[in-house]
């Protein structure tokens, strides 16, 4: 039987098991949409703008490990999913991003909504395609789907015009597929796993240093077994958060520029640095001429070969996925009869507890007369448990939930790293709330941030999404105003925001419930009340301390070990 171009496509989302498409509807993409009605096994989420279904999109991917689906038009549906787009590129998501075009035709007419799909999208996916023949669309989804799941994922772009939408032609969906100039990585080189063995167990000062992609390998068991195996202490980057229990004693927190004194100096100080998953970013070293001034061994495991040596020297590359990498090295370690030297061991865990009782550990001036935002995280962490799928948006209550909320577990923690994206926040929650129902989803966010996409209080109304938005509410755009404070002299340009919306009533007009929060004793009391209303959206508006900022902060430039961990400036 002949299919068109759009049935084929529907049928290729059944075959690849999808369960929601967020997306946005138009011209170039009807006969799609015609389609998606027809049918009741993929169900289509409605967003209020396209950067919204591809932040949903990702929420749903990385809270799932499943790889998430947008659609979106041609021309500004297209632009408008960008900035998603390249969130998704920055940290890593599997998605597959459908778009429409203009007929095959008009391609290069300047037709109306027409924008190069193809060309926009280069330098933010992991591959795209503009599929021209309706012949090809089911091998070009399989390798989509392909593409953005295996090795280190990413999001796939498919630029469908609309003619091929319509064309008919045979449908057979591919069991398989190959793609002669992409082979990822599996396991890695056995010798080179030896050797790490070997030079773990000979380390004097060792340290674990775990990022995003044990997260997204769904190694966190094999993490954990290694360092307690070894007794090493172990740190996350912001998006390996959970990838490591933060209540584990050999947990020494988050590092890098607002990461804990303990984390920063044994970072800095080691003599072995095992990194995994990790691709040691600006904001993780700091100053990598300073980084360099201590010497020491690195081993890396990424499954991106181009991540390793890209900012720093390494001494022992392992390309290879990190929990088959991890399970190898587990086996190599059991499997031997020598251990860590415990005498070194027991002076280099003394140093580390000697820092962190230096660094005065995560801590803060708390007030019985105005809100402090830290104080609001601890609560939401002792309420909820810390078990609690929580995203944010970007700026100081990011960086408070990062330090605050302790996470156990790996895919509780959705955030913009890379990229460092506004308005991500309550969208991804939408995502993570739809592939999690009956979970407890909390937006953090701020005051700026939730503005960026808060349209879609429309789209939680009509899907009863019943998120909890925690919103920080300083005044400020608290970041930018930080580095005004430290770095240009107190000029607060443009960083002000003296025209707020009443959020109470702008979530009743959405038609969810708002609660302004302004006193200390209150906020225990709202949260509670809050997580008690199982099926309402509930908008926190505390209204915190506008001077509070986020310490510790390596400034940026600066090396791990010039860090500040209080007001001195």
């Amino acid at each position: 039987m002949e299919l068109t171009g759009a049935e084929i496509l529907i049928r290729c989302l059944q075959e690849e098991q999808v369960e929601y498409v967020f997306g946005y509807p138009g011209g170039a993409v009807l006969f799609i949409y015609d389609e998606l009605f027809k049918q009741d096994k993929v169900k289509h989420v409605l967003v209020r703008h396209e950067q919204a279904a591809v932040h949903a999109a990702d929420g749903y991917a990385r809270s799932s490990d499943k790889v998430g689906v947008a659609l979106v038009t041609s021309g500004p549906g297209l632009t408008n999913a960008v900035t998603g787009i390249a969130t998704a590129y920055m940290d890593s998501t599997p998605m597959v991003v459908i778009s429409g075009q203009v007929p095959t035709g008009a391609i290069g007419e300047d037709a109306f909504q027409e924008v190069d799909a193809v060309g926009i999208t280069r330098p933010c996916v992991k591959h795209n395609f503009l599929v021209k023949d309706v012949k090809d669309i089911a091998a070009t989804i399989k390798k989509a789907f392909y593409l953005a799941k295996t090795g280190r994922p990413g999001p796939v772009l498919v630029d469908i015009p609309k003619d091929v939408s319509n064309h008919k032609t045979n449908f057979e969906y591919p069991a398989s597929v190959t793609i002669r100039s992409y082979h990822p990585a599996g396991k890695g080189d056995s010798a080179q796993i030896r050797r790490a063995a070997q030079m773990l167990l000979e380390a004097k000062r060792p340290m674990i240093y775990a990022g995003g992609g044990v997260v997204l390998s769904d190694a966190a068991a094999q993490l954990a077994d290694l360092a307690r195996l070894l007794n090493f202490p172990c740190t996350n980057t912001l998006m390996g958060l959970g990838g490591f229990p933060a209540s584990d004693r050999l947990f020494v927190g988050m590092l890098g520029m607002h990461g804990t004194y303990e984390a920063n100096m044994a970072m800095q100080h080691c003599d072995v640095l095992l990194a995994v998953g990790a691709r040691f970013d600006d904001r993780v070293i700091g100053n990598v001429a300073h980084f360099a001034e201590v010497p020491r061994n690195i081993i890396h495991i990424d499954i991106d070969p181009s991540s390793i040596a890209k900012r720093v020297k390494v001494d022992l590359p392992i390309v290879g996925d990190v929990k088959l990498v991890l399970d190898e090295l587990l086996g190599v370690l059991r499997g031997g009869k020598q251990t860590p030297d415990a005498a070194a061991m027991g002076a280099w865990w003394k140093q580390v507890e000697d820092w962190r009782a230096a660094g005065g550990g995560l801590c803060y001036k708390n007030s019985t007369e105005i809100i402090k935002p830290q104080y609001v995280i601890e609560k939401l962490h002792e309420i909820t448990g810390g078990d609690a799928f929580i995203t944010t948006d970007v700026g100081q209550h990011q960086m408070w939930a990062a330090q605050y909320y302790r996470f156990d577990k790996p895919r509780r923690w959705i955030t913009s790293g890379g990229l460092g994206t506004m308005g991500f926040g309550l969208p991804a929650a939408m995502g993570v709330q739809m592939v999690n129902p009956g979970a407890t989803v909390a937006c953090i966010t701020g005051e700026g941030s939730i503005q960026m996409n808060i349209q879609e209080l429309s789209t939680c109304k009509q899907f009863h999404l019943p998120i909890k938005i925690v919103a920080l509410n300083n005044g400020y755009l608290g970041m930018v105003r930080q580095w005004q404070e430290f770095f240009h002299g107190n000029r607060y340009s443009e960083t002000y925001m003296n025209a707020l919306p009443d959020f109470v009533k702008l979530a009743e007009a959405y038609g969810h419930v708002g609660v302004r929060i302004e006193k200390p004793a209150d906020v225990e009391p709202a949260l509670k009340e809050a997580f008690a209303r199982k099926d309402d959206l509930v908008f926190m508006d505390f209204r915190t301390d506008p001077t509070e900022n986020v310490y510790p902060m390596v400034p940026g430039g600066r090396g791990l070990s010039e860090i500040i961990l209080a007001e001195e400036l």
